[in-house]
Order: C-alpha cells, then sequence, then structure tokens
C-alpha cells in the first residue's frame, strides 16, 4: 500500500497533533514509516538520555525543538546530525527536546 503522509507545519510544531507512544524511559516516539528506512519524531523529556549505542547504517536527526547532547557537541532546533555507519555515541537531553529521526536499520546498544 502507498501512503503519503502529510505533517502540516513541522517545523513550527506540527508534530504536536501526532500520536506518541512510549519508547524509552522518558522517551515518547511518533512513528512516520515503520520498517527500513524508519521515520520517527522522538519526543525527549527533561533529562531523557540514550545509553551507548552503534549505528550500522546512516542515522539522521534534524532537532526541531529543544537540545540534545552526545559525545560530539550540542544540537539545537534547526541543526542537522548524521551519524555515520559504525558511529558510537549515547544521548541526553538536558532541556527536553523533540527531533525528527530517520535511519535504515535499527541501533546495536552496547
Amino acid at each position: 500500500m502507498t501512503e503519503t503522509v502529510h505533517i502540516p507545519r513541522l517545523l513550527n510544531g506540527g508534530w504536536r497533533d501526532l500520536e506518541f507512544s512510549p519508547f524509552r524511559d522518558g522517551i515518547e516516539i511518533a512513528w512516520l514509516r515503520e520498517g527500513a528506512p524508519g521515520i520517527a519524531i522522538l519526543r525527549y523529556q527533561i533529562g531523557a538520555s540514550v545509553p551507548l549505542h552503534m549505528h550500522p547504517d546512516v542515522e539522521m536527526i534534524l532537532v526541531l525543538e529543544g537540545w540534545q547532547t552526545d559525545e560530539a557537541g550540542t544540537y539545537g532546533p534547526g541543526d542537522v546530525v548524521i551519524n555515520r555507519p559504525g558511529s558510537k555515541h549515547s544521548v541526553i537531553s538536558q532541556t527536553g527536546c523533540v527531533v525528527l529521526l530517520m535511519c535504515s536499520k535499527p541501533v546495536e546498544f552496547l
């Protein structure tokens, strides 16, 4: 089945109208496309984190709101982060954040 997904005003908070479900402790997910590639919106509560993990393939993050930090830096609204295959990092959001995520394979937790 082919289905078009349209999220009006994504950059202006259109993601708030999506249906979120629990993903990890302190993080909720709204799947836009499950499978490969997976595309989703992740909503981090203040202080939420993702432990050290490895990317078996490329992952792209677009920060929509708030701030997210990993070993390479801190990223805010409008920042795009591309994690290359084989890269490793952990993520924390001290402020809470919302990101658009696209990945072709699930991460491997270390």
